[in-house]
């Protein structure tokens, strides 16, 4: 047994044993636990048992890496005793006849936090909705090649461009509730907006505009502080900006795409988050998928919270560097964070345990799925005690939390130098689009040699880059107004009100309080259309995300909350959201009495 040189317990050292004599059989394992328990939240189990009745071949016990091999099923309860799961795996071996079939004994501990527990019977009739559908899928492809069988439209030879379980989610359950998506809008992303009608003649299968629009209160878009729709101080700027330098500069930044408002917005960036130097891209999704390629390679390692964005985790895969995921949140993160660390230090890189090049940590300020704030003090207070790099990706906290507006390190009073990375967006508070990357004056500047995003990616739309610019003088008061602190402080108590009344009436909310993100838990996927066309109907625009955006059992609709929203515009989207919430059944709590005290006056919101 190799000894954890961190911790001197000989006793805390025998946590976690694998079998690992014979070729295949610790992978085989570690895929059956895999297939066991899905791809969701993420637990260490305090010990795995093996009792094995083939003969003895004096087998090899070794600690394993516990992080990101044994997700935890979904509808465990936080308070569920330890379970013991019993089962038979095929070990597949050179040395021994493949039919040997090995008794596998788990016993898994109370699980310490898991984010959301879903009652059994709502889990039960979840697996049980997307199993019909399933089972109804298959039966109807079954019947689809039998009569394609025989048609002329073949590929002769061709190997289907479109094959697998995407294709089959796509066309047997996502086309379904395709209306619920995509809806083309006809005016700015405002408080409210326009939204065009569309029909159907062929089940979902395609959808046809009209010239009708439903004017519709807007909970979906990302416009926090309201920047997206005309300003009175940033519009005529962008306008006389698109006049100067056109919409694109038609080239890269290291040839002809490099203006002074470029410039402008790489120092205006910095100063905004207080770091040396920033370096701004035209897409944000863009920033974090080919910037970590960059930072990091092979012989590195990337810790990474389990419910990073889909970014991240694309530049993570593309990097090349070894990833391990640790538990997102809850009263055990930091343990579970430096577990993490101390157990990829002692084993080193893979096969030759040689050191890391260099260990960066990735978290999100706000996390887009959950509404939450990540715990960044405890997780920089880690990484400076293990000397690792951190990586803070501030998409939706960058100018809609804080005093103002400078995001999680302001809300929560983190140094900004002890972040050693800062990532963020301009599509969200900013009402443009782009993202930056913010950090020492060296970085930056290595960045900008040898990041392909800045090398061969076209650069900002000059008249986003006036839109940022403009967008961070309002915030910081420098129009000469307080319209930037009076954004702030309308944000922050839309989205604790709104919050705390969808509380009172029982939906489960996700999320902190001052996220302007909160989703409300729909689990069914028979809930998921339910409930974003009865909002519709009732003229409130609403998102609703469903796998794979997130777990199978965990379907949701995100709001998004904005300080272009009134009090009214809360109030009536409160009322519609009460009601369908009755409709649909998605108040899986029970509501506190419905009227509340505002202004003297009582409000009845159903």
């Amino acid at each position: 047994m190799r000894m954890d040189p961190f911790n001197k317990d000989p006793i805390k050292q025998k946590k976690y044993l694998v079998i690992t004599g014979g070729g295949n059989r610790r992978w085989t394992f570690l895929s059956f636990l895999d297939s066991l328990y899905g791809p969701s939240s993420l637990i260490s189990p305090t010990h795995i048992v093996f009792s094995f009745p083939t003969p003895n071949t004096s087998h090899s016990l070794s600690p394993i890496p516990n992080t990101s091999r044994l997700p935890t099923p979904p509808f465990l309860s936080p308070l569920s005793s330890s379970r013991v799961r019993e089962t038979r795996v095929r070990i597949s071996d050179r040395r021994f006849p493949a039919k040997r079939v090995s008794k596998l004994r788990i016993q898994i501990p109370p699980i310490p936090h898991i984010m959301i527990s879903i009652p059994y019977l709502t889990a039960l009739t979840t697996y049980f909705s997307y199993g019909l559908l399933f089972a109804f899928g298959q039966f109807r492809d079954f019947f689809r090649k039998i009569f394609d069988w025989c048609s002329s439209n073949n590929l002769q030879g061709y190997a289907p461009i479109c094959l697998g379980l995407e294709d089959f989610y796509i066309r047997r359950l996502y086309l379904r509730i395709q209306d619920c998506f995509g809806r083309p809008i006809a005016s700015a992303p405002d408080a409210w907006f326009d939204v065009v009608e569309r029909f159907s003649n062929d089940n979902n299968k395609t959808l046809k505009r009209t010239d009708k629009l439903s004017r519709c209160l807007n909970l979906g878009s990302y416009n926090y502080l309201g920047f997206a729709a005309a300003d009175e101080y940033c519009t005529p700027r962008v306008v006389d900006t698109l006049k100067k330098y056109s919409p694109s500069t038609c080239s890269t930044r290291v040839d002809g795409g490099t203006t002074d408002l470029h410039n402008e917005l790489e120092e205006c960036v910095a100063k905004f988050v207080r770091k040396p130097a920033a370096i701004v891209f035209g897409m944000g999704y863009v920033t974090n998928s080919a910037i970590l390629p960059v930072l990091m390679g092979k012989g590195s390692l990337i810790i990474s919270d389990s419910l990073n964005h889909n970014s991240i985790v694309n530049g993570a895969r593309g990097s090349g560097a070894t990833i391990r995921v640790f538990q997102h949140n809850g009263e055990y993160l930091p343990s579970h964070l430096e577990e993490v660390l101390r157990e990829q230090i002692a084993e080193g890189q893979p096969r030759t345990h040689r050191p890391w090049k260099k260990i960066m940590v990735i978290v999100e300020g706000i996390y887009s799925m959950e509404g939450e704030l990540c715990k960044l003090p405890e997780i920089i207070s880690i990484c400076k005690k293990y000397k690792a790099y951190t990586y803070l990706d501030e998409a939706h906290s960058i100018g809609a939390v804080g005093k103002t507006g400078r995001g999680v390190c302001e809300l929560l009073g983190v140094d900004t130098a002890d972040v050693d990375i800062m990532m963020g967006t301009f599509t969200k508070s900013f009402g443009s689009c782009g993202g930056y990357i913010a950090g020492s004056k060296d970085l930056i500047q290595y960045l900008k040699h040898t990041c392909p995003a800045h090398l061969y990616a076209t650069s900002i739309s000059p008249p986003a880059a006036q839109q940022i610019i403009s967008s961070i003088r309002v915030i910081l008061g420098e129009d000469g107004s307080n319209r930037g602190a009076h954004k702030l402080a309308q944000i922050r108590e839309n989205s604790n009100f709104f919050r705390s009344e969808l509380q009172k009436m029982g939906f489960e909310v996700l999320g902190d309080n001052d996220s302007p993100v909160m989703p409300i838990m729909l689990y069914n996927p028979a809930k998921i259309p339910a409930f974003s066309r009865e909002c519709l109907k009732q003229n409130v625009a609403v998102v609703t995300v469903a796998f794979p955006a997130t777990p199978l059992l965990l379907a949701r609709a995100r709001i998004c909350i904005s300080a272009a929203h009134s009090k009214e515009d809360l109030i009536k989207a409160l009322q519609v959201i009460s009601r369908v919430g009755d409709l649909v059944g998605i108040k899986y709590f029970p509501a506190e009495p419905t009227k509340q005290e505002q202004g003297g006056k009582a409000v009845k919101f159903d």
